[in-house]
């Protein structure tokens, strides 16, 4: 590996964004602050990855698959919100409500036009590793094929123009999520609250993202809440306004957890094991 800790690195990135509150007066200089943040850890790995380069292929692969767009996607999300919260209405919460309905149509149209319908979006999805080498090592860039235009402004010593792609993707994810946080806020939707009993901060999540993530897509495989017709985002959802915490990673994190090297339910197994240490005090 390059001299980078790409673990340590994600761990920071998390670290920091525990810190965030995402409430409405603070979320624009919170999401300055995480844009200049995670703009510098690129330009660290950008520069280590110059003048080092990368010790085989599969880190390379493993760089612009994994690791550069995770960084890159949350910079475009907080840009993203950034320029969203800044031009969004004062006042009342109808207008609000319409404001990020219309950003949700507008993500979603975008969606549909730029993202479901390539042979990359479905490569990507379908967890294919047949093409990396193509998509994910530099210098294979092809002007010719009709890419986008903003290839022409990246940095072909920095990018394989599909990191981009991935980035885009997963950016979009975290930004539906986050408006569905906010109407959840605007419109004080039930199940965002407990018996629509209005909660404070007395109830925390003290336990790390990775194991609610762990803990919510079980629920979903299960059909556990509404016999398996709520979806994943919608779950989500209702735990972050019950904990007031912000997931942002949880398609990502749960693909992380497939390739664990040990048990890819460790959050799982632990409460199992507590459950059995504690029915064995009764």
């Amino acid at each position: 590996m390059t001299k980078l800790n790409y673990a340590a690195t994600h761990n920071c990135i998390l670290q920091e964004e525990q810190k965030l509150t995402l409430q409405p007066g603070l979320i624009i200089e919170e999401a300055k602050h995480m844009i200049s943040y995670l703009s510098n850890i690129l330009f660290t790995l950008k520069n280590v990855i110059l003048k080092d380069g990368f010790n085989s292929i599969e880190e390379e692969i493993y760089f612009f698959k994994h690791i550069k767009p995770q960084i890159l996607a949350k910079v475009i999300y907080y840009n993203k919100i950034y320029r969203i919260e800044t031009t969004s209405p004062t006042y009342p919460n109808v207008l609000l409500e319409d404001y990020y309905q219309k950003k949700i149509d507008e993500l979603m149209t975008e969606f549909k036009i730029h993202a479901n319908k390539t042979d990359f979006y479905r490569y990507y999805k379908s967890d294919r590793t047949d093409r990396d080498l193509q998509y994910f090592t530099l210098g294979n860039i092809n002007f010719l094929n009709g890419i986008n235009s903003f290839i022409f402004e990246i940095d072909p010593l920095f990018s394989t123009y599909y990191d981009y792609k991935i980035a885009r993707i997963l950016s979009s994810e975290m930004l539906y999520n986050y408006f569905l946080v906010r109407l959840c806020d605007i419109q004080n939707i039930t199940n965002c609250k407990t018996n629509n009993m209005a909660l404070d901060n007395a109830l925390q999540w003290s336990e790390s993202q990775n194991a609610l993530i762990e803990l919510i897509y079980a629920l979903y495989a299960s059909k556990a809440i509404n016999n398996g017709n709520l979806e994943i985002r919608k779950i989500a959802v209702l735990f972050q306004g019950l904990f007031g915490i912000n997931l942002i990673d949880i398609h990502h994190a749960f693909h992380r957890m497939k390739t664990r090297a040990k048990s890819r339910t460790s959050y799982l197994d632990k409460l199992k094991t507590n459950l059995e240490k504690y029915m064995d005090r009764e």
